[in-house]
């Protein structure tokens, strides 16, 4: 081999060295990695599948509540337990009516009540612990009506992820499946080393162009052997004579 050759393999070698540092593919390929590692979890067929379910059996029925979860309902059901509150206060005066006007003791009109309207009589024995559940219950939607407001921007947001997820597993899978990302620094410089090595042997082995052609017999790439050597001083001695 020439010796622009071996030049030509020195600078392609030291190309491959140089090309992985000038590009900051060690750092690159070790910050893949990292993130293939991380998602692989979350990219596993049972994990993206749950999370499909998920957002398709239970958030997206959720858009279903936001119309309900709105201020103005809120308001509507707060005036509803008002109304709850004014009942409360009747039913303490209908005991003491009725027993003014039937001449009935208070169990008496008690057991009057449960008989012959037990689901009312029910009801109002229950009233207080009901205006204490609905008041609470009022709160929580209220202070989460915000929060609900958000919900179909939120579907919209994640569905593209989930989407993603779901059409892209097979793709993940690929490239999960080749070797470390790590590696790949080394298989530009290891190759690249080699070259140059090669490249160094060839060039402190070879003697530079310039000293063949002192060689007699190999000026300008003829090749003069010694039977052709000896005719032409034979010439050139008959010549002399």
């Amino acid at each position: 081999m020439s010796r622009k050759l071996m030049v030509a393999v020195l600078v392609i070698g030291i190309a491959l060295i140089a090309t992985p540092l000038v590009i900051g593919l060690p750092d690159k390929a070790d910050g893949g990695q990292e993130m293939i590692d991380a998602f692989e979890p979350l990219m596993d067929p049972d994990n993206v599948q749950k999370t499909a379910d998920y957002y398709n059996d239970v958030f997206v029925p959720l858009g279903d509540v936001v119309p309900a979860m709105t201020q103005e309902n809120i308001d509507k059901f707060n005036a509803y337990l008002a109304g709850f509150e004014g009942m409360g206060a009747d039913a303490q005066n209908l005991v003491p009516a009725l027993m003014a006007a039937t001449g009935m003791t208070e169990t008496q009109v008690q057991e009057y009540l449960g008989t012959e309207f037990p689901a009312m009589s029910q009801m109002l024995q229950g009233l207080p612990q009901m205006q204490q559940d609905f008041t609470g219950l009022m709160g929580l939607m209220g202070s989460n009506v915000p929060i609900f407001e958000q919900v179909p921007a939120g579907l919209d947001h994640y569905k593209p992820l989930v989407d993603t997820m779901q059409g892209q597993q097979g793709n993940y899978d690929k490239i999960s499946a080749l070797p470390d990302f790590r590696l790949f620094t080394w298989f530009f410089v290891v190759p690249g080393v080699l070259l140059v090595a090669l490249a160094l042997v060839g060039l402190r082995g070879r003697p530079d162009e310039r000293d063949l052609d002192v060689v007699p017999g190999r000026h300008s790439g003829a090749h003069v052997d010694d039977d052709s050597m000896d005719a032409r001083l034979r010439d050139l001695a008959g010549t002399a004579r």
